[in-house]
Order: structure tokens, then sequence, then C-alpha cells
């Protein structure tokens, strides 16, 4: 039992990864409607950015806060230099241009750094408060369920979040009450970066830094994001836990930790299937 609640504790840790990328997923697709594959690249390179301010000797959170600050700009630059060039007529077109992204991102990322793992450090260590994590899952579990409250009460309860969901909800009426629509689009698609970047220094000490980490945790999240519903953010933040202790539990008593993604790849195919809008998602119905 006590190996089988590790399991579960250990699941929710990484789960809380899976939901921060999720949520990423999630902003971007409500206020564009299209997926952003290049977002896994993206955390990445800004967990690289925070790997360097960290070997200039600047204290964690300090390098941690200029990360955000810097990803958040790249992600509004990203939609105003790549994304708001195409019709919104074309979605396939931003898949393209998103798909091109994580390839040039990667390799940069590789070329610069080279593909060698990097130690990442991590602030956590010493005994965790829960018998059943470690310090390093502790303390990433608490950061990320830290951030996801932060953003919650950020588009609940202030201005330029409820901007931000109008502009995504409804553009044109967005636009006639005199909300810029393309400043809200480019201030989700910065916020999408800082989120992404925070799940990415989350990962960055479980499996070492390298410019192919966030693969496979771009999967889980896309699985999160699906079964929760990629039209509802908390769905998938719901979603994102939920594939963190399935994953776990099946690699560890199923299928072994060799198939654990593609366990994730057949739940991302079974939730297309027979249930396209997620378990929280809005169901969209056309009537002819």
């Amino acid at each position: 039992m006590e190996g089988f609640l590790q399991q579960l504790f250990a699941g929710l840790a990484m789960g809380g990864i899976y939901a921060c990328m999720a949520l990423a997923l999630v902003i971007i697709y409500q206020a564009t409607h299209v997926v952003n594959f290049a977002q896994g690249e993206m955390a990445m390179l800004s967990t690289y950015l925070a790997w360097g301010l960290i070997g200039t000797g600047l204290p964690y959170w300090a390098a941690m806060i200029l990360t955000l600050v810097a990803s958040f700009a790249f992600g509004a630059l990203v939609e105003f230099l790549v994304i708001r060039r195409f019709p919104k007529e074309s979605p396939l077109a931003v898949v393209i241009a998103m798909v091109g992204l994580l390839v040039i991102i990667n390799s940069i990322v590789g070329w610069v750094f080279t593909y060698d793992t990097k130690d990442f450090y991590t602030p956590f260590s010493g005994k965790s408060p829960v018998p059943m994590l470690s310090s390093l899952e502790f303390g990433a579990l608490v950061v990320t369920l830290v951030v996801m409250g932060l953003v919650f009460l950020f588009f609940r309860f202030t201005r330029i979040g409820l901007g931000m969901r109008a502009a995504a909800a409804n553009p044109v009426s967005a636009n006639l009450v005199g909300i810029s629509v393309g400043g809200m689009l480019s201030l989700g698609w910065g916020l999408a970066a800082s989120v992404g970047a925070v799940a990415g220094v989350m990962t960055a000490p479980f499996v070492y830094l390298d410019p192919n980490m966030m693969l496979s945790i771009i999967i889980y999240a896309f699985a999160g994001a699906l079964l929760g519903g990629i039209t509802n953010p908390w769905g998938a933040v719901l979603g994102g836990f939920l594939v963190g202790i399935f994953e776990n539990l099946v690699g560890a008593y199923v299928v072994g930790s060799e198939l654990k993604l593609s366990v994730a790849l057949a739940l991302i195919v079974a939730i297309v299937t027979m249930k396209p809008e997620g378990l929280f998602g809005q169901r969209i119905v056309n009537r002819v």
C-alpha cells in the first residue's frame, strides 16, 4: 500500500508539470483556435535561459523571475511577428509555422549548447514535509500550484485578464467595446510562454537539461488538455493531474516505464475518437 501511495503522489507531482503545460496550450488555443506545437520547445529555451542565468551566480528565484519576464516577451513577440501575419481562415498555416518554430528552436539550442545532458540546479533539498514525496517533487508541486492559482486570480479578478477572456470569446464584440484584441492576443501568448517556462524549469531537475527534454512532456500535457477539455482551462489543468497519476501508475504496475509514452499517445487517440470535447470541454453542435 505504501508503494502505491508513493506512485500516486509522484504522479501528482508530475501531473502539476503536465497541468502547467496543458494550461499554456489551452490559453493559446482559446485565443487563436490552433495548437502551439512549439510550446514545449519554447519552454525548453526558457529553461536554458534560466540555467545560464543561474550559472552566472544569480540566485535561483531571481533567475526564475527574469526567465519568466523574458519568456513573456518572447511569446508576445512570436504572436506579433509570426501568428499575426497569417489570416484567421488559414489555421493550417499557423500549425505549419509552429512546427517550423519547434524545429528551429531545437536546432539552434542544440547547436549552441550541444545535445549533451546537463545538471540543473534546484533549491528544493532536505526532508520533504510530505513523506510520500521527495523534496524535489514536493517543491515542483507547490510551485506549479502557486502559478496556476495566480493565473486563475489574474483571469478572474483583473481588468486585463477579463479583457483577454473577452477577446478570446468574442473578438468582434470585444473590439466594439474598446478592447485591443491584437494586444490581448499578444498578452495571451506571452502568458502562455511564461507558464510553459515554469513547467520547463520544474521538469529539468527530473530529466536533466537537454534540447529534447520537453518532447515527452508536451505529449503528456496535450493528453491532459484533451482529457479535461481543450476549451476549458481548468478542465485541462485537472486533466494534466489525471494524466500524471495515470501514467505513473500504469508505468509502475502495468506496462513499465519504457511504454508510458505510448500509453499517453493511445489516450490521445481514444479521446479524439470517442469524446473529442473532453470531460469538461464545450461540445459544439452544428445545426443544419
